[in-house]
């Protein structure tokens, strides 16, 4: 039997690979080492986008970059061939915050109105360095609301305030903008074209925009939010000037209102007006990287899943891109996962024919995510058990169906 392992991470737990590991170790135990198994990790654009590449055959590079406060950090990305693909948590990720910015374990005020997206910036310009010419940028789990200012400085553009000094890190700091001088933008930016991995599709401004809706999971108080929505605004009115005409045809104002262009803290804006990037869903883009497709070719099942499958994994999450390729080929699909709020209805319309959840196993959740790895190998076990009994089932029907 050949089985198709397809996971995204367990959040808080296993990384996607280590999914596919413990997963096919419970399989093939359960099941003598007979299996063939394909690992292909997944992911739908955010964390572990990365994982995902590398688990295709791109080759993992890093750089040295500031992180979302400035510090250096040692940032990740992936390349194969004149394609990179960049995580851009793994640069201005809010997993990054140094505990100076954490109030209670949580990120602070400062940290909302001062982080910065110029490391992400900095890691394009090293794929650039790598030889790379189309870049898909994976987006999510930032820590910045700078509109993508921080991502325009690390490739070369100076952000001014009206005596001519730069403007220091973060969104709230693009309230004082005056000029952006472009004079020393990366000219190899002419000659790549970028895809902005993302399913979130809310504009940067507004009540739905990139301050109101995601500046709280990042610190910011409400007082925050009105500061970085003001400044926000400013940033796209300057830019408005520095690239096109005047008025609202002009492409800073029609980026503004974009899908997407709120993703990121408006990173997705900056990468949408400046570097003219092409919004695809995050999922869509990891598969075709990957190659799902291809490698669904004679299997006989693909599990598939993530952490926690419930209503939100239905809105195009992994689970349901993978569960769409493989119906489009005829191959049955399960999932697993941490735990799972979908009845059985709901699973089955979705195109799963089972699901499993650690929770099954374990019902104390909090256990759960401590030891996910060994009770992901007795599910893998179980799995194996039941695919056997059914395929028993099956030839014994088959032989009672001849002898008649």
């Amino acid at each position: 039997m050949r089985i198709v392992i397809a996971p995204d991470k367990f959040k808080g737990s296993l990384s996607a690979p280590e999914v596919c590991a413990h997963l096919e170790k419970g399989l093939q135990r359960g099941a003598g080492n007979n299996l063939d198994v394909v690992r292909i990790p997944v992911a739908d654009g955010g964390e572990g986008t990365l994982d995902a590449a590398v688990g295709s055959g791109f080759t993992r590079r890093s750089a040295v970059v500031a992180g979302p406060t400035g510090e250096p950090v040692t940032a990740e990305f992936a390349v194969r061939g004149n394609e990179a693909v960049i995580e851009m948590a793994a640069a201005s990720g809010l997993a990054l915050l140094p505990a100076s910015a954490l109030v209670d374990g949580r990120p602070g005020s400062t940290a909302a109105r001062t982080a910065t997206s110029l490391g992400t910036g900095q890691l394009i310009r090293a794929a650039l360095d790598a030889g790379c010419n189309r870049i898909i940028l994976g987006v999510g789990g930032s820590a910045n609301t700078d509109g993508g200012a921080g991502v325009l400085q690390g490739l070369g553009a100076r952000l001014l305030d009206a005596a001519g000094t730069d403007l220091p890190a973060g969104g709230a700091a693009l309230a004082r903008l005056d000029r952006i001088d472009f004079s020393g933008f990366e000219s190899r930016l002419k000659d790549t074209r970028f895809v902005l991995a993302s399913d979130v599709d809310n504009p940067l401004l507004g009540a739905q925009g990139a301050a109101a809706i995601f500046g709280p999971q990042k610190g910011a108080t409400q007082q925050d939010v009105g500061m970085l929505e003001a400044a926000l605004a400013r940033f796209v009115e300057v830019l408005a000037r520095e690239i096109g005409s005047e008025g609202p045809s002009n492409r800073a104002f029609k980026a503004a209102e974009a899908p997407g262009a709120g993703a990121a803290g408006g990173v997705g804006y900056a990468a949408i007006a400046v570097l003219a990037a092409t919004r695809r869903p995050g999922i869509d883009v990891v598969l075709e990287f990957t190659g799902l497709a291809e490698r669904l070719a004679g299997a006989d099942l693909v599990i598939t899943g993530e952490g926690s499958l419930d209503e939100q994994s239905l809105l195009g999450k992994t689970p349901m891109g993978v569960a769409r390729a493989a119906a489009a080929q005829g191959v049955p699909v399960i999932a697993v996962c941490g735990r799972t709020t979908l009845v059985e209805g709901q699973a089955a319309a979705a195109g799963f024919e089972d699901v499993y959840a650690l929770t099954e196993l374990e019902s104390n959740v909090d256990r759960c995510i401590a030891e996910a790895a060994p009770l992901l190998e007795q599910l893998g076990t179980q799995i194996s058990g039941r695919l056997a009994a059914t395929t028993l089932s099956r030839s014994a029907t088959t032989k009672e169906d001849l002898h008649v």
